[in-house]
């Protein structure tokens, strides 16, 4: 059976706090990579194989995302809860537009376009890493159903990129999800997590990727690994001014990491040069010596 893909949700709703200081100055999904905005060249992609509705779930920043409507025609929701829920919130939201859809995240790369008007079947997008991992790790049937997910694994098929749900999916977990939703145990939980407590009434199946075909990137450096003009060019203004200070290159900061405050909200970030480990304050500027 084929199913004819209805639309697509396009979650950009989350401040992506590892990406600390960009995801910082601005969503994540608006950064420039290899000449193309993400959320645009995703955008393209989904236009390019027919799907004409798209939905934008906006939160951090939300009005940055505010051109879109007019640039690309999309439809843009507001998840106002984006700092008290993980991204089940950002479904909720959207549920009235769940159908045949295809459930995206703003920050995704596709070397080639995924996307596709006519689908076999529910899937999820899947890549094969060698070694460990902390990814998301399936484990399926002969005929390629999920039938376990297990945080942390090796030489294995994990979790990554898009995943499409069938109008009957889509019923199932709206179902699920608004039964649970006021739950205070609900708020943290990503819908992945939702969908692993009820994988045997959830049929989905995994969709193989080959290597190099999807990217995700959870921080600056494995950006300027992808993207090499970041390395001397981090298109960000509080890297450029912290650089200039120290004397140093853009290049020279690395392992950049969020410093987060007591109710999550960022505050910062550390970072490593050839002189050893700072941190910056986003409040007053402060570039602190740490080892």
């Amino acid at each position: 059976m084929k199913y004819q893909a209805d639309n697509a949700i396009i979650m950009a709703a989350g401040m992506s706090s590892r990406f600390a200081p960009l995801s910082y100055e601005k969503p994540k999904g608006l950064m420039t990579v290899k000449g193309e905005v993400l959320i645009e060249r995703q955008i393209r992609q989904l236009r390019e194989a027919g799907i004409d509705e798209i939905v934008i779930v906006a939160g951090y920043k939300k009005e940055c995302f505010y051109y879109l409507k007019e640039k690309s025609g999309v439809i843009l929701i507001d998840n106002d809860d984006y700092l008290t829920r993980n991204n089940n919130g950002s479904l909720y939201v959207a549920r009235d537009y769940l159908k045949n859809s295809y459930i995206c995240s703003s920050d995704n790369y596709f070397i080639i376009n995924p996307f596709e008007k006519e689908v076999d079947n529910c899937y999820y997008a899947s890549v094969y890493v060698h070694g460990s991992t902390e990814e998301w790790c399936m484990d399926t049937d002969e005929k390629g159903r999920i039938t376990d997910v297990r945080i942390g694994g090796k030489d294995a098929w994990v979790m990554l990129g898009h995943t499409f749900w069938t109008e009957e999916f889509s019923r199932k977990f709206t179902e699920i999800l608004l039964d649970e939703y006021d739950r205070p145990e609900t708020k943290g939980k990503l819908w992945e997590k939702i969908y692993m407590e009820h994988i045997k009434e959830l049929e989905m199946y995994i969709k193989k990727y080959g290597d190099n075909q999807i990217f995700e990137f959870d921080s600056l450096d494995e950006l300027r690994n992808f993207d090499e003009s970041y390395r001397e060019d981090t298109r960000s203004p509080i890297l450029k001014d912290v650089a200039e200070r120290l004397n140093l290159k853009e290049q020279d900061l690395t392992d950049l990491a969020p410093l987060s405050g007591e109710r999550g909200e960022p505050e910062g970030f550390t970072f490593r040069t050839p002189d050893g480990e700072y941190i910056y304050f986003y409040k007053n500027g402060r570039i602190e010596y740490k080892k």
